[in-house]
């Protein structure tokens, strides 16, 4: 992933299309961090498979928010497991 990536850009997470009407809607975040976040420890597997997030031009898949969310540049507290 890229050492140089700004986890403060705005960010937008789409739902897989199959939740689009379900429980998972569209969310805006302040920063590409807290919609990471958000991905890793407030969606279902199958909530997050076929999801995507768009920072600053780039989409996101789900291996990629993964990753993102695990780099050793990501700002924020990780939950617990």
């Amino acid at each position: 992933m890229n050492d140089n990536l700004d986890y403060r850009v705005q960010a937008e997470l789409f739902p897989a299309p199959r939740h689009r009407h379900g429980q998972l809607a569209y969310h805006r975040f302040d920063s590409l961090a807290e919609a990471l976040r958000f991905a890793m420890e407030e969606l279902s597997a199958p909530q997050l498979t076929g999801a995507f997030i768009e920072a600053d031009e780039v989409r996101y898949s789900a291996a990629e928010i993964a990753a993102l969310y695990n780099a050793s540049g990501y700002p924020l507290t990780r939950k617990s497991n």
